[in-house]
């Protein structure tokens, strides 16, 4: 098994921050719109360097989506940015109707998601929007793992035409991904080989994957462990060759387990190779307040977590 190390920890936010620094210097047609976040969004050194391309629609998010339908018209590519609360269940209709139903190129791109924005409490908080987004007919959802992953998924979705929901997040977690990494949407990155039990993971939860696959190893337990940063298209090809080797799988995701990735890999494996899947997520409940590591130990999203799931899943083999 590789061995995964990192000497830095970074919020994935700054990697968008980072992304969007880049493609203000490299693709002129990128505007960037923020509904009063701009900190939060790690927005500043694109402002600073093309303020002539950045829009302030204050806390108006609903309005902010409708400007960026419209501003694709004109062939700019707009960056909608907000809480991931706010981007999606707070403007829902907009993005339905302006964006999805009308093809608009527009990427939104959405920060604080998941239990791990921590502290801010439950209505802050966004553990269904993976769901939302990828129930959208045409939109391209990506959840990327670490700083350095979320800056090149930024800078890959300014080539990509169409709609786009891109979710990241507030804490600091590993950077354990190459700097120079090429992004292609919909194509799993392979993390670990194993023979064992495939582990789907998302976002956050891939570091915890990484740590449970050593912890698993410790155990004489061969995992295989694989990141699916792009929810949807799904790369349904990785997941069945990965399950037909192993014979069972999990998924983690920082996310309700109804409709997220769990859900998706679900439906390949029901309808074209049947094999024990167990999930981690959050289930059927609202999350709380607290620090993002006291929450993903209360609500089941940890490595230990992982381990457990596919014990189980191995069992049901």
């Amino acid at each position: 098994m590789k061995k995964y190390t990192f000497t830095e920890k970074k919020d994935t936010r700054s990697g968008f921050g980072a992304g969007m620094q880049v493609l203000g210097q490299t693709n002129p047609n990128v505007v960037a719109l923020c509904a009063d976040l701009v900190g939060s969004l790690k927005l500043d050194a694109f402002i600073k360097e093309n303020p002539e391309r950045f829009i302030q629609c204050g806390i108006s998010e609903a309005n902010m989506i409708g400007m960026a339908a419209g501003l694709t018209i004109g062939g700019k590519i707009p960056f909608a940015t907000t809480f991931a609360n706010f981007a999606t269940s707070r403007v829902y209709d907009q993005v339905r109707q302006s964006v999805a139903y009308s093809n608009k190129n527009v990427k939104i791109c959405a920060s604080h998601a998941g239990l791990t924005l921590g502290e801010d409490g439950a209505t802050h908080q966004i553990l269904e929007d993976l769901g939302m987004m990828k129930m959208l007919p045409g939109m391209t959802v990506i959840n990327p793992c670490d700083y350095n992953q979320t800056k090149a998924a930024t800078i890959a979705i300014a080539d990509y035409e169409g709609p786009v929901y891109l979710r990241f997040g507030r804490p600091v977690i590993p950077v354990f991904t190459d700097a120079d990494q090429k992004f292609e949407i919909g194509k799993a990155w392979m993390v670990n080989e194993g023979t064992d039990v495939s582990i789907f993971a998302t976002g956050h939860l891939v570091w915890e994957a990484i740590l449970a696959g050593e912890m698993l190893e410790a155990e004489g337990i061969n995992a295989e462990i694989i990141n699916i940063h792009t929810i949807k298209p799904l790369d349904e090809k990785a997941i069945l060759q990965s399950v037909k080797k192993t014979g069972c799988a999990v998924s983690a995701e920082e996310h309700q387990i109804a409709g997220g990735l769990g859900d998706s890999i679900a439906q390949v494996l029901i309808q074209k190779h049947l094999a024990p899947l167990e999930y981690v997520g959050v289930n059927d409940t609202f999350g709380e307040s607290g620090t993002p590591a006291q929450l993903m130990e209360k609500y089941g999203l940890t490595a230990k977590d992982i381990v457990a799931a596919a014990k189980r899943a191995i069992a049901r083999k």
